[in-house]
């Protein structure tokens, strides 16, 4: 008995140790944010390389931190796509963001349009070129995203949109929204599926931060010319079980 309760608080004693070093690396990575912003500003504003260049820095800075403060590491499996192409992605935590833009090399996201308020973030969203939307007006979104994208023509980049619309949990489930299908459609240009267990290692509105290998994959592209209604299944029924799968490695692991 006396083991156990020894055991039991040597735990919890890793938990809170693990909780504060979580709060350190979240007050840094925004502290960063902000640093490099500023540091970047004059740069940004004559050059959408240069926007390009201290998004990618800030990326790569997090993603090298979360490593040595939380003990949380990533790893790209599959390959990132370097050309134009459409990536469906799943979305777990705002860290899959981070992985994500940092993997590839001209991203650009349909976002929405609440985040245009944010200080810093919405600034730079804005200057690499990100499409916003308004959520909840699901034909006007629809509208705004088809005008955009064309207007953007071939300066397109690795378009990336989240199929779902917002974070769900691992584990869980939400439908898949046809504006990605209606994309697809319009671009004539494939589309790389992307799976992740990020969320188990980073969850949604939680301080802690996980230690542990968190995956993001970059899975065989979806050729183009599929009708709408077969690219979207055939695009969850990828997403969906590759990530289940990543989300059972990550739970044997810890």
């Amino acid at each position: 008995m006396q083991g156990t309760g020894l055991a039991n608080e040597d735990g919890g004693t890793r938990m809170m140790l693990q909780w504060m070093r979580s709060l350190a690396f979240g007050f840094f990575m925004y502290a960063a944010m902000f640093g490099y912003a500023i540091l970047f500003l004059p740069f940004a504003v004559i050059s959408r390389d240069w926007a390009y260049r201290a998004c990618n820095a800030w990326c790569a800075l997090v993603v090298r931190t979360a490593h040595r403060m939380v003990g949380l590491k990533v790893e790209i499996r599959g390959d990132p796509p370097a050309g134009d192409v459409l990536i469906a992605a799943k979305h777990q935590s705002f860290f899959d963001i981070i992985v994500i833009f940092h993997s590839v090399h001209r991203p650009r996201f349909i976002m929405k349009r609440e985040l245009l308020l944010a200080p810093v973030l919405g600034q730079y969203a804005l200057r690499i070129g990100c499409i916003p939307v308004a959520r909840g007006k699901r034909s006007e979104a629809i509208r705004k995203m088809k005008r955009e994208v064309g207007r953007k023509g071939s300066d397109m980049g690795q378009l990336i949109i989240y199929p779902q619309g917002t974070r769900v949990a691992p584990g869980s489930w939400k439908p898949y929204k046809v504006g990605t299908g209606v994309l697809y459609e319009q671009l004539g240009k494939p589309c790389v599926p992307v799976a992740t267990n990020v969320g188990f290692f980073w969850p949604k509105r939680e301080v802690l931060r996980r230690p542990g290998t968190a995956v993001v994959e970059f899975l065989d592209p979806i050729p183009p010319g599929l009708p709408v209604a077969e690219f979207m299944e055939t695009l969850e029924e990828r997403v969906e079980a590759r990530s289940d799968a990543l989300l059972d490695e990550a739970r044997a692991a810890s």
